[in-house]
């Protein structure tokens, strides 16, 4: 996909335990090359140096309103009349549509532990988002709709890494869906952090989701 000369981008780190936003313009597009000004740290209003392979999950909005996102890494720089970093710019498969609400709900196996009172039920989801979840209940469980309980939600990034999110959520509902018992429930406490963790592992599950549509006979 070729994004327009001076649209600006919005660059958030894949990997980092803190949440940072940087915002930039792209200032020049090759095939696989996109050449961004210096980003500006958007809490802090400073221009960020950022090193080279630094891997970024980048989004922007379309002339017609639209608001795509996509992984990108920094590839190198260019010095000129105006000093610019050059990120890599994937295939147009690879860019994937941002829904409008606010959280998007991927639907992806996550294993969760669910603590309730002085029990603990190790599960699976169905679906999840940096606002809820649903999971696959399996045996006697003795929590109901409206009840408080605590999640811990293991994350598997593509790299290899995997973030453990505990978090306080509430039971909103309980039902039968295809002779199957699940539990839908809502996160009540994740900060700052833990809903980026969330959003970036959703991220990755809609590509991986979005190349297996595209080539559903690869592994």
């Amino acid at each position: 996909m070729e994004i327009k000369i001076g649209t600006q981008l919005e660059l958030e780190p894949t990997y980092t335990e803190s949440v940072e936003k940087f915002r930039c313009k792209v200032v020049e597009q090759t095939e696989n090359i996109i050449y961004i000004d210096y980003p500006i740290n958007v809490a802090t209003n400073k221009t960020a140096f950022l090193i080279d392979g630094s891997e970024f999950r980048a989004s922007f909005h379309t002339d017609d309103k639209q608001s795509f996102a996509f992984s990108t890494e920094v590839v190198g720089r260019r010095a000129g009349n105006i000093p610019m970093i050059m990120l890599h710019c994937p295939k147009e498969d690879d860019f994937i549509k941002i829904q409008r609400r606010e959280y998007v709900r991927v639907e992806t196996p996550v294993d969760i532990a669910i603590q309730f009172q002085d029990a603990k039920y190790q599960l699976v989801t169905t679906d999840i988002s940096a606002g809820g979840l649903a999971v696959l209940l399996k045996g006697v469980i003795n929590f109901q709709a409206g009840d408080d309980v605590q999640l811990t939600i293991v994350l598997p990034y593509a790299n290899g890494d995997v973030k453990y999110v505990i978090t306080d959520a509430m039971v909103v509902r309980i039902f039968e869906k295809d002779a199957q018992k699940i539990a839908t429930i809502q996160l009540t406490d994740t900060d700052d952090d833990d809903q980026q963790h969330i959003v970036r592992f959703c991220f990755e599950r809609q590509l991986v989701n979005r190349r297996k549509e595209i080539n559903p006979f690869d592994d």
